[in-house]
């Protein structure tokens, strides 16, 4: 592996240019569909359009672009659920807005769901991929939160527990439903999608 370890990773650099976007993004895609080993600097260079010497400059190694990846799959969930929960006005909207965004997650192939077990892997034998695991659960997992906590304050759901363990009970869920997929690719979720949500609805309304 192209790597080094936490404690000798470059500094920052400004990753804010198109370029540096274009790479987390091909990254992104080639973990989901080569693997982590597959994802090698030349291929993700190959697919962002752009050098090697520029890929190293930005990123250094494997364990610091992965980092970003992390951090950018991060930001698309808490957009995901900004989307998905902010125009609903009853709990059934909620209750939609929530099956839609896991929905669309697993979309029409196992591209996000692999991508993140194939960082989790790697994060059991890597301490900073680990960090940035835990931290994007944490963030997501607080966004939903608060939003269902801004949403009970407004009257659109009744809360039948603390917010904080409801979104972290939701994300369990939607967590074994993922690895149910992952290892029975033709398993029907849909009972288990309707028993899910069944029991979502008691907490929410």
């Amino acid at each position: 592996m192209e790597a080094a370890t936490a404690h000798t990773l470059t500094p920052t650099r400004e990753l804010a240019s198109d370029k540096a976007a274009r790479i987390v993004e091909a990254m992104r895609v080639s973990v989901a569909t080569r693997g982590i080993a597959g994802s090698t600097f030349d291929v993700v260079a190959r697919e962002a359009g752009v050098s090697r010497g520029l890929l190293h400059y930005y990123f250094a190694t494997k364990e610091r672009l992965l980092g970003e990846v992390v951090r950018r799959e991060c930001d698309v969930r808490i957009a995901a659920l900004e989307r998905a929960i902010g125009g609903a006005q009853s709990a059934e909207d909620v209750l939609a807005a929530l099956v839609q965004s896991f929905q669309d997650f697993l979309g029409a192939g196992p591209t996000a769901a692999v991508m993140s077990y194939e960082l989790l892997t790697l994060a059991q034998r890597n301490e900073e991929i680990a960090s940035e695991l835990a931290e994007l659960g944490r963030r997501t997992r607080s966004h939903m939160a608060d939003a269902l906590r801004a949403k009970g304050e407004a009257g659109v759901i009744a809360l039948r527990a603390d917010a904080d363990a409801i979104a972290a009970f939701m994300f369990a869920l939607a967590d074994g439903i993922t690895v149910r997929r992952l290892s029975e690719p033709d398993f029907d979720i849909g009972p288990v999608m309707e028993q899910s949500v069944r029991v979502a609805r008691g907490l929410l309304s």
